[in-house]
């Protein structure tokens, strides 16, 4: 582990592996860069790139200075970049993924930007997070109310029934989200309206939006709608994905994505996907 000094003086936790163009991988909610798809995705990377996984503020090894605020995660980014020696790629996954997408539009030294699934509202059949989201899950976390939190995350924000919910309280991965709950407002304020920002035309180098061909319609929806609002998007299915993609199936794609060379991967039994340029 290493750690690098944000723009405010926030210590940002990172774990640095293999050669290469360098990759900073960012991750969704409830995940640090010891879970969550990073685990992994980032070995298999490192055999091509110079891979950075790092705990976003407030998880684990980072510090989490306060008042929180989507800038001071970009400025977190931009010192990884630099410590990286720039320019760089960025993947991000779920609300990861949208902040790849702030980094890129708020002009960082990034070459290219690869996504998958941004958690956007882009039509009226998926769950529509409250507006005081954010308020609300930063006041439960705040007066101690953490497993509260985190049900009010997974029913209001992903859309799970809440008995399912409850009853995840008694899982043994239970305590490591619980640790992680009071990072939900951020994500929450990482969303905003939970739109498509307009300033996602201001993202002028390659993009490539990904999500699974077995993930609900309007996550694709969303996936759609972002390829359509950046001016040099590419658009992929991963055939038989969901939300929680494969390390194995992703691999290849970002690989020649990154790299702009084609990786052949033939495996039994699977799919192979299409590129779609999205105009």
């Amino acid at each position: 582990m290493k750690k690098v000094i944000s723009k405010d003086g926030t210590p940002i936790a990172y774990d640095q592996m293999g050669q290469g163009r360098p990759v900073i991988m960012i991750d969704g909610a409830l995940c640090s860069r010891l879970s969550g798809p990073g685990v992994s995705l980032a070995p298999r990377l490192s055999q091509h790139f110079t891979v950075f996984v790092y705990d976003r503020r407030g998880r684990n090894d980072s510090g989490n200075t306060l008042p929180y605020a989507v800038e001071r995660e970009v400025e977190d980014i931009a010192a990884l970049i630099k410590e990286a020696g720039g320019p760089v790629c960025l993947f991000g996954h779920s609300s990861g993924a949208v902040l790849a997408l702030e980094a890129a539009a708020a002009g960082l030294n990034v070459e290219k930007v690869a996504i998958y699934e941004p958690p956007y509202v882009a039509s009226g059949n998926g769950p529509r997070p409250p507006e005081d989201a954010a308020a609300q899950l930063a006041r439960l976390a705040s007066i101690g109310r953490r497993g509260d939190a985190l049900e009010y995350w997974m029913v209001k924000m992903v859309g799970q029934k809440s008995e399912e919910a409850a009853s995840m309280r008694n899982a043994p991965f239970w305590p490591a989200l619980e640790a992680l709950a009071h990072t939900l407002a951020y994500e929450a304020t990482i969303m905003g309206d939970w739109r498509v920002p307009v300033r996602m035309a201001s993202i002028r180098i390659p993009a490539l939006v990904i999500d699974g061909g077995g993930s609900p319609e309007y996550m694709r929806q969303a996936a759609q709608a972002v390829a359509k609002a950046i001016p040099q998007a590419q658009y992929r299915t991963l055939e038989g994905q969901t939300h929680n993609v494969a390390a194995e199936a992703i691999t290849p794609v970002l690989i020649e994505f990154f790299a702009g060379e084609k990786t052949v991967v033939r495996q039994a039994g699977k799919k192979e996907t299409h590129q779609q340029h999205i105009p």
